[in-house]
């Protein structure tokens, strides 16, 4: 079965992005040329994300084609017009990312939002965690994790210091 991952940054409050979506906050954030993302990369071939993350990855990565030759899944409500690079879903999050499970494949990251990763963590689907922390607090915007019915102890990997990012590599306890 696949490992189910979430890689991804928030503020010191816990935000992925402000009210607007901006991510400015974080490209702000000196990383001293230091990161795990090629590395990290290389365990996944699945993507999943929500729509408006999609939509704002695509407005900041105008022009590059987003991970190339890799499945991309976004969550939607929408009807949207078809992207052969893309499968759009709608519906149950836990019973679809079960499905996706059972594939074959590398693991599926799950690259946001708190929607999509609060059924996840209600159903126990999370696997592992890798949560870069900015040293910047946004007060309000769009949180990581939102309120529901999950809870539990991690066990924490290890952590790496990347700039003025701290990364936070955890899996869940067995």
């Amino acid at each position: 079965m696949r490992k189910v991952v979430f890689y991804g940054a928030i503020s010191l409050d816990g935000y992925l992005a402000d009210q607007q979506d901006d991510l400015q906050w974080l490209f702000d954030t000196d990383l001293a040329g230091e990161s795990t993302y090629a590395d990290f990369e290389q365990q996944v071939d699945t993507f999943v994300m929500g729509r408006k993350t999609y939509e704002e990855t695509k407005k900041i990565m105008a022009g590059v084609e987003l991970y190339p030759g890799q499945e991309k899944v976004v969550f939607t409500h929408q009807a949207l017009a078809p992207d052969k690079d893309v499968t759009y879903v709608s519906g149950d999050v836990e019973k679809i990312m079960q499905e996706y499970r059972q594939r074959d494949g590398k693991a599926i990251w799950i690259i946001g939002g708190g929607s999509i990763l609060k059924p996840l963590l209600e159903g126990d689907l999370i696997d592992e965690f890798w949560i870069q922390i900015a040293p910047v607090s946004l007060g309000q915007g769009k949180r990581l994790f939102l309120p529901g019915d999950y809870g539990g102890r991690l066990e924490l990997v290890e952590t790496t210091q990347m700039g003025e990012l701290t990364e936070l590599h955890l899996k869940r306890k067995e």
